[in-house]
């Protein structure tokens, strides 16, 4: 949102601060916390997203042997790698096997999902002491109202915009000092653009821009730098000779809402212009919890039935397990089955009253099951929580179904 004119302000009213929106963004986030246990890898190709077995050997003589990505046989795939590992065409989930195709020497590592967290809470309790005004969108990166942070609006020197510059290097260094890793951070007026330039000068970038700075730092961008238009729009766009933001800026309104829809078509016209009032949103709820785990083979119901029945069972586990931690009871159940060819199947049942323990989650998600044709292989299986409600909220409206009754956890149904 922009500030109001002068002739739109009140006489004898104050002007209000400029309005500064950072987005930070912790550089290869996990393949670096993976660093700072083994430093001996810095500047190398490394690729996260292996299993236990490849976590690295300690030799005789404290040396430690690495697993190789030439090695890796299976169908996982990259969760993350560095930033040598990306110059070789190595992203994120890529798999591995074809990873290995092009960096064969890289070294694999397990992912460490608890690390990971630590050191998410640690940079971001560094952020909060800064600026508290905090938009939390994932593990590794963040919103952050900087407006009414002291000395952001401030000039320093002959830099009118040294004070906001002064605050993110203060941020920076706050979270360096925490976790001993960098991060990248932009910052403009609004998130749309914050998003972008945080990605242009990594890593370890800091990137302020102004509405004057569209132009010449974000215009020139491919189309799909914008956070929202995907590869299928970036290819309708394409059809219409449309590649970069530029391009998208100088298109017909008429045009982008005809081909694109109302809603969809008009964002592209107002996103292509650096436009975008939402605001930092500093708490949301969930809208649904789940857990899914990939296959590193096609299993079969009836030949598998008994390793498919205790995945799933460790699944309901696993998600009753989170929804106890978060404080969330749930009434939606949902299963979702991939196939083999990548054919991908939902079910899901809402019950009468939340639930929140494995046994009741089991026997929904078994029900689920009943109604899938399992006669083909399976890759992936996971289990979903939605409809989701604090302990002591206001009951729910009566549903058909009843709820399940607390059951020992067995293997049931067709697993």
């Amino acid at each position: 949102m922009l500030p109001m004119t002068e002739h739109e302000r009140p006489p004898g009213a104050a002007a209000p601060p400029r309005r500064w929106i950072a987005h930070l963004d912790m550089d290869a986030f996990y393949a670096s916390v993976e660093l700072l246990r083994y430093p001996e890898l810095k500047g190398q190709p490394v690729v996260i997203g292996g299993r236990r077995m490849h976590a690295p050997r300690t030799l005789e003589d404290g040396s430690r042997q690495y697993a190789r990505l030439r090695d890796y046989t299976g169908r996982g795939v990259v969760t993350t790698s560095t930033y040598a590992a990306r110059a070789l065409g190595v992203h994120s989930a890529m798999g591995l096997m074809k990873a290995g195709l092009l960096a064969p020497d890289a070294i694999l590592l397990p992912t460490d999902f608890d690390s990971y967290r630590h050191y998410s809470r640690l940079f971001k309790a560094a952020v909060a002491e800064i600026a508290p005004v905090i938009e939390d969108r994932g593990i590794d990166e963040i919103y952050i109202d900087l407006s009414a942070v002291p000395g952001v609006q401030e000039a320093v020197g002959h830099d009118p915009l040294g004070g906001v510059r002064a605050v993110a290097r203060e941020l920076k260094n706050s979270v360096s000092r925490a976790t001993g890793l960098s991060c990248s951070i932009g910052i403009t007026p609004n998130k749309l653009l914050s998003k972008i330039a945080s990605d242009l000068d990594k890593p370890d970038g800091l990137t302020v821009l102004t509405e004057e700075d569209i132009p010449t730092r974000i215009w020139p961008l491919p189309v799909r730098r914008i956070n929202g238009i995907g590869p299928k729009a970036a290819a309708k766009l394409e059809t219409l000779g449309i590649q970069t933001i530029a391009e998208l800026a100088a298109a017909s309104p008429a045009l982008l809402v005809e081909r694109f829809g109302r809603s969809y078509g008009a964002w592209l016209h107002e996103a292509a212009h650096g436009r975008d009032e939402r605001p930092v949103v500093t708490h949301s709820e969930p809208v649904s919890i789940s857990r899914e785990t990939t296959f590193e083979r096609d299993l079969h119901a009836r030949h598998d039935r008994e390793l498919l029945g205790r995945i799933f069972t460790e699944l309901c586990e696993q998600l009753a397990a989170d929804l106890q931690r978060k404080g969330y009871l749930g009434r939606t159940v949902g299963i979702k089955l991939r196939f083999e060819g990548f054919r991908t199947v939902t079910r899901d049942q809402t019950l009468a009253l939340p639930i929140q323990d494995a046994a009741a989650i089991r026997q929904a998600a078994g029900q689920c099951l009943k109604r899938v044709d399992l006669s083909q292989r399976l890759r992936l299986l996971g289990v979903r929580m939605a409809s989701l409600s604090r302990p002591g909220d206001a009951p729910p409206p009566p549903a058909r179904a009843t709820r399940p009754a607390q059951a020992r956890i067995e293997n049931l149904s067709l697993f």
